[in-house]
């Protein structure tokens, strides 16, 4: 399912037209600088928890070696954070059936 069959679904459930939905959409998931409810929280350092379906969070993975596989020399890999998500129980039960 991509944005524009999410906005369809949207649209129909909630009695709304398929643009609003779709602003909607953009309201809480956009991943532009400045925008997106989740993503904006992410660069907070919260967490984003949806009850029954999970919780969006973000971690740091410290620096560490490595190899280029090429020559084999070993480089530096710098620390990095990144985006998590943990689905929650409802979520995981369901996907499980």
């Amino acid at each position: 399912m991509n944005k524009t069959d999410m906005a369809m679904k949207l649209a129909k459930k909630a009695g709304i037209s398929q643009a609003k939905a779709a602003e909607i959409l953009d309201i809480i998931f956009a991943a532009q600088p400045g925008k997106g409810l989740i993503a904006t929280a992410l660069d907070a350092g919260q967490k984003v928890t949806i009850p029954g379906f999970g919780t969006f969070s973000t971690r740091q993975r410290g620096e560490r070696q490595g190899r280029n596989p090429a020559t084999g020399e070993t480089i530096t890999i710098p620390k990095k954070h990144y985006v998590h998500f943990k689905p929650g129980k409802t979520l995981r039960e369901r996907v499980e059936k």
